[in-house]
């Protein structure tokens, strides 16, 4: 740019945002930190009637007042505009269509039937701006026998196998949910991937594409990364499931005064860890540790060990003697530690910044560093329309034909 900051990777691009609550407000926010124009395109909701996305009005604000900056709204809605429109209205429907013609990327996770019924289908976009790149969070796939079906983070996991986790590592056979909106956040991830996938090959092709993210597939391909495991060859060569992960005493282990993380990984260091401990010669005198190879297949009473060494020092101590030796390890944060992390303080990740509307807040910086193209905090999340007649002034809309976009009820 011709006054020589910085920017992002994606100044220049633009996404007409049609997502809402955490996996798509979650996978735009990322993009919009690269530097990304996102237009969050809202609707008022007879559910509820202040309308726009739901995740406005979770949770309290320090007013009290009912401003739609709820808590986790302003931590994924930042360097976004936002535009009301009811699109169940032609003319509205026409301005989004003239708004898409000056896009990149179209993004949502509006169930594609319901995108069709509003006349927003890949072909009807298409017909605007033939190179747009439209993308769509799905429950399911399309084209499977559960597409179309609605989904949300819960729904998910247990479809997934991510709610049976806890079973496989303590024996309990109830199912239970992860306590993270782990299935939303992750395919939110695969979502931005996504988009940047199809942004560099329209770079390179001047062509765009329909692009299909759904969660079910998202989660089980992530989870089968590793648990898969024996059940990757046919026929299998071991259990499915990763032993040193569902082993029941891969934990944090604890010490005379807390708990501590320890992950020893080479023949050393857990030689050294054993010997810091006490027994120096477990390596020598028990064949099913000497090896990674066998550590694997026994790792269950290799980690059922630890604790019984753990248990004899403070964290401090340990923290010390470990870190001395080069052996992995890392204290045990409750979510109210994060905050005072050192290292978390010391890069900055927690920036405190003032809301025009409801004040001192705390926003998560973007985490990942880039040498010539740094990510960065533009906007504060916009209040519901904030951008309205900002966003259609740009294209050239006078006041009147403004206001007759406006709900009615706004």
């Amino acid at each position: 740019m011709s006054d020589g900051k910085k920017r992002g990777a994606l100044d220049g691009i633009r996404i007409i945002d049609l997502t809402s609550v955490v996996l798509g407000a979650y996978a735009t926010s990322l993009l919009g930190d690269m530097g990304a124009d996102i237009i969050k395109v809202e609707s008022p909701s007879p559910k509820n009637g202040a309308g726009g996305d739901i995740m406005r009005w979770a949770g309290d604000t320090p007013s009290g007042e009912r401003n739609g900056l709820g808590p986790i709204y302003m931590t994924i809605n930042r360097n976004k505009r936002s535009v009301l429109l009811d699109l169940k209205q032609d003319s509205a429907r026409e301005a989004l269509l003239k708004l898409i013609s000056t896009a990149d990327v179209f993004a949502a996770n509006i169930r594609y039937e319901g995108l069709k019924r509003l006349g927003l289908s890949y072909e009807d976009v298409r017909k605007v701006k033939p190179d747009i790149i439209y993308v769509i969070g799905t429950g399911y796939g399309e084209d499977g026998v559960y597409g179309g079906r609605p989904a949300y983070d819960d729904l998910i996991q247990a479809a997934s196998g991510i709610a049976s986790m806890a079973s496989e590592v303590d024996g309990d056979p109830r199912p239970r949910f992860f306590p993270t909106l782990v299935a939303d956040k992750t395919t939110g991830l695969f979502m931005a991937n996504a988009i940047l996938s199809a942004l560099f090959h329209k770079e390179r092709t001047g062509t765009g594409q329909f692009v299909e993210v759904p969660m079910m597939e998202s989660m089980v391909s992530f989870l089968l990364t590793e648990h898969l495991y024996g059940h990757t060859y046919e026929p299998p060569t071991g259990p499915i499931g990763y032993v040193r992960v569902t082993a029941p005493d891969r934990k944090p282990y604890r010490t005379s005064d807390g708990y501590i993380a320890i992950l020893p990984y080479s023949d050393k260091q857990w030689r050294d860890f054993f010997s810091l401990g006490g027994k120096p010669d477990l390596f020598e005198t028990d064949i099913r540790f000497n090896t990674y190879e066998n550590r694997t297949r026994n790792i269950r009473h290799l980690y059922a060990m630890v604790e019984d060494v753990t248990s004899l020092k403070s964290t401090e101590e340990w923290m010390t003697l470990l870190t001395n030796a080069d052996i992995p390890c890392a204290r045990v944060n409750r979510l109210g530690d994060l905050m005072q992390d050192p290292h978390l303080q010391s890069v900055g990740l927690f920036e405190k910044r003032t809301h025009p509307v409801e004040g001192s807040y705390w926003s998560i910086r973007h985490p990942v560093t880039y040498g010539e193209t740094p990510a960065s905090i533009r906007r504060d999340p916009p209040l519901l329309g904030e951008n309205t007649q900002e966003v259609f002034r740009e294209l050239g809309l006078n006041d009147d034909e403004i206001e007759k976009l406006l709900p009615t009820n706004t």
